[in-house]
């Protein structure tokens, strides 16, 4: 034993006899934004196109206001730059500037009606990891609810354009009926609310005697700018699976981390600062299938409702259940589902049933009720205050389709754009699956987040962007976690990132 006293950290030290330090956990101040929740009876019924005219209505007035700011009293060959507020009012030769969607007509891109009318008689095509074509054939063009015109110009190969996005253009007609953009404005960055908009700092909660509410806020506030280390978990693409163990391992010592086990005393009291977890989508791998023998391939022709009960294993979601039943006693969670979850396909997802979780659903709230519970299964994308911080987060979904529409691989920068163009699922409903909302665009951006995540993406990366009135908003890509074995810390205070690995040596 004496050998063993020489190395730092060793957890096979002898006992010093003395009581050891109790830790406790930094408690999470946690408010929910339910944006994206939908109501128990929904119907498919509406028109989709209904969509793009309420986003359109509601960023048109922010894009506009851009574009007069910045082309008020511009003139171009003797020529001033006037509004238009039509498409079709845009007459060959004028210059002239136009607000209105961005449809991408791109060839690869999937087209329903054409996918309706040969289902009976050619098979499903191959899916494509792009619509963007190299051969230049696609075409970007601007429409309202009068029309449709061709861009074209040099100044759109410099920026990020996708199905969806609010724009303002100013070009004039060329003799093809095109329109020769010479310049284009987003809306930009929407407003942001401040810190603590939503809720209160812990410590107003439990003021002391002799001290007004107002002057323990502005100790807490004093506290909070220097950094409390408090942290803030992040990990996405867990991918709990019945046969597949190639992660199994790592997803015990991912277990055995957050809980601060196994670990020395040091270590424990950093991990004593994490108070919540957020799971970023595709807790359930899809990559697992009961193997089937040829009896029953047979079998399966005959299935009912087009349900296969023979392809279903529980075995993951039981794991998944004893993996977030584990941590609960010690740490708050909220998960949001994703594209390989047990939860609705289109936009917006809503929060995988309890029935999957028969011993973490006594964390969860009751039904109906509207207090916060310690097991918060939430929407997709979803939107909260986290530690008086405003965050969105969703599973991926977003900026996987984007991902398709462009000539990048930045993942980074469509997340960039989405802020910019305060859409954060400009494609839905176009490519990306989505419920036909008639009277709102909950995808709408209506105030910028302080922190925005994107989980299930193929790598780590983060950057700050920041917004002509003083916006900071925080971007991270969530690595999956089946992939890359890593989870991502924030810190509560100051928003600043740290990527931490999990590995079996």
């Amino acid at each position: 034993m004496a050998a063993l006293d020489n190395l730092p950290g060793n957890m096979l030290q002898k006992p010093t006899g003395e009581a050891e330090e109790e830790l406790e956990r930094k408690a999470s101040t946690y408010k929910p934004i339910n944006s994206f929740s939908l109501e128990k009876d929904k119907s498919y019924q509406q028109q989709f196109a209904d969509m793009y005219f309420l986003r359109l209505t509601k960023i048109k007035p922010a894009v506009e206001q851009v574009a007069v700011d910045t082309w008020s009293g511009t003139i171009i060959g003797d020529e001033p730059a006037k509004k238009v507020e039509r498409v079709l009012d845009i007459r060959q030769g004028e210059l002239c500037w136009v607000t209105g969607t961005v449809y991408m007509d791109m060839p690869l891109k999937p087209n329903i009606l054409e996918d309706v009318s040969k289902d009976r008689w050619i098979s499903a095509p191959t899916s494509s990891q792009k619509y963007w074509s190299e051969d230049g054939s696609d075409a970007v063009t601007l429409e309202d609810e009068s029309g449709r015109i061709r861009l074209v110009g040099n100044v759109l190969k410099s920026v990020v354009l996708v199905t969806g996005c609010i724009i303002a253009v100013m070009g004039t007609e060329n003799v093809n009926g095109e329109l020769e953009v010479i310049d284009l404005k987003f809306p930009d960055l929407a407003p942001q609310p401040d810190r603590w908009a939503l809720s209160s700092p812990p410590a107003a909660n439990g003021a002391s005697r002799g001290k007004k509410i107002k002057d323990v806020d502005e100790e807490m506030t004093d506290a909070y700018s220097k950094g409390s280390g408090g942290k803030i978990a992040i990990v996405s693409g867990l991918g709990f699976s019945g046969s597949d163990a190639s992660h199994a391992i790592e997803l015990s010592l991912l277990l055995e981390y957050l809980l601060g086990e196994a670990l020395d005393p040091s270590t424990q009291q950093e991990l004593s600062q994490i108070s919540r977890l957020i799971i970023a989508g595709n807790s359930i791998s899809l990559e697992d299938q009961r193997p089937v023998d040829e009896e029953q391939t047979e079998k399966k022709t005959n299935k009912k409702y087009g349900y296969d009960a023979s392809a279903y294993n529980p075995l993951p979601s039981q794991l998944l259940d004893e993996f977030l039943s584990t941590l609960l006693p010690t740490m708050p969670i909220t998960m949001l589902p994703g594209a390989q979850d047990p939860a609705n396909a289109s936009y917006p997802q809503q929060p995988v049933h309890g029935a999957m979780f028969p011993n973490s659903r006594a964390y969860t709230a009751a039904p109906g009720s509207k207090e916060t519970s310690w097991f918060d299964n939430v929407t997709n994308p979803w939107e909260g205050e986290v530690d008086g911080w405003r965050v969105l987060g969703t599973g991926g979904q977003n900026v996987d389709d984007i991902f398709k529409y462009v000539d990048s691989e930045d993942r980074l920068g469509m997340m960039e754009a989405m802020c910019r163009w305060r859409c954060c699922a400009p494609t839905a409903p176009d490519t990306l699956w989505s419920y036909p909302f008639q009277d709102d665009d909950p995808f709408v951006m209506k105030t910028s987040p302080h922190l925005f995540f994107v989980g299930c993406q193929p790598e780590f990366g983060t950057k700050k962007i920041f917004g002509p009135e003083g916006q900071t908003v925080r971007l991270i890509a969530i690595p999956s976690f089946s992939a890359t074995k890593e989870l991502v810390l924030v810190d509560s205070e100051t928003l600043e990132v740290t990527k931490v690995k999990i590995a079996a040596i």
